[in-house]
């Protein structure tokens, strides 16, 4: 069965910085794309970045282009959003997928906040 699990979020400081991690199993990471989604309070589901299969080529929406970076750990099979420069917007709880499965860990929730 997979299974995405997300952990690393709370609560941060504007200007701060919180590395996610994205630990799937079931799949054999590298062999999927993975995207990054959030959704901040009473608003829709937002695309934020992509990991690409086998690649690991990157892309980012333009509302965090220079901000986050993800990178891989294909031995641990696990994904890590870096997010730097947070600011309260980006208050959300942030998601990993498999587009290509529908599949969607439960979230873990970052607070930009003084």
């Amino acid at each position: 069965e997979v299974q995405l699990v997300e952990s690393g979020g709370g609560l941060v400081q504007p200007g701060g910085s919180l590395r996610l991690s994205c630990a799937a199993s079931g799949i054999t990471i590298s062999s999927y794309g993975i995207s990054w989604v959030r959704q901040a309070p009473g608003k829709g589901l937002e695309w934020v970045s992509r990991i690409n299969r086998n690649s690991g080529t990157t892309s980012y929406a333009d509302s965090v282009k220079g901000q986050f970076t993800i990178s891989r750990d294909n031995a641990k099979g696990t994904l890590y959003p870096q997010m730097n420069s947070l600011k309260p917007e980006d208050t959300a709880v942030y998601y990993c997928s498999i587009p290509s499965s529908g599949r969607r860990g439960q979230g873990t929730q970052v607070t930009v906040s003084s």
